[in-house]
């Protein structure tokens, strides 16, 4: 494993920093709540439910990680966890949905998108809930797969140190960072979601990162 050293520290803030949004939570008709290895998701979500942001969650996510640096150890859909979780923190059954299948963001918003049309759900503003540096690719994901929804992000607030863990260290949070920084600009190129404007200061951090080693997550070269 690469050292965490300062420098390194500083290149994955300057990421962390590019991959939020930096904007306010809106009220919004449903919140949709993406399944991940990190229960702070969850609940943020239920402190947003109760103060009233939106009446109806939906929990999204499958057992889509094994054997890799977001696997989660659950035997059971990361929705599932992730509405109980909810539900502990005072959310009623009643104002939840469990999507368990999807196992990537575009199935997120694919499948949610589904669930809701079966459940004759039509929203008219949708927060999507999220970690910290999910914020801007969740929103280029749901640029291509529900354009027409206008659409804000909330996240537990914090910078790359804050938000790490005993559980979640620097080792393993800045992979993951560097790997979801490069599939918001391979999944552009795809098509799979919306094209983003990269600084030049953002780019040269991911590229000595790289070189420093951390590369566990990356997507391999075609």
């Amino acid at each position: 494993m690469s050292a965490i050293t300062a420098e390194a520290l500083g290149l994955f803030e300057t990421i962390w920093r590019y991959m939020q949004l930096f904007t306010p939570p809106m009220p919004a008709d449903v919140m949709l709540v993406l399944g991940t290895n990190d229960l702070r998701v969850a609940d943020h979500a239920a402190q947003l439910y109760h103060a009233g942001f939106a009446p109806l969650l939906v929990c999204t996510g499958g057992v889509a990680h094994t054997g890799d640096l977001l696997a989660t150890g659950w035997d059971r859909p990361e929705a599932e966890v992730f509405s109980e979780r909810c539900q502990q923190l005072g959310v009623p059954e009643s104002a939840l949905l469990i999507e368990p299948e999807a196992r990537n963001t575009a199935e997120n918003f694919r499948f949610s998108r589904a669930l809701l049309d079966r459940s004759a759900l039509q929203p008219e503003r949708l927060l999507v809930v999220v970690k910290p540096f999910m914020q801007r690719r969740a929103l280029a994901h749901h640029a291509v797969e529900w354009p027409e929804l206008p659409a804000t992000t909330a996240s537990w607030p914090g910078s790359f140190a804050q938000y790490c863990t005993p559980d979640l260290p620097p080792g393993k949070i800045g992979p993951i960072l560097l790997g979801d920084f490069q599939r918001l600009l391979v999944y552009a190129e795809r098509g799979w979601s919306a094209p983003q404007v990269v600084p030049p200061e953002v780019q040269q951090a991911f590229d000595r990162l790289v070189a420093l080693g951390f590369t566990q997550h990356l997507l391999p070269k075609p």
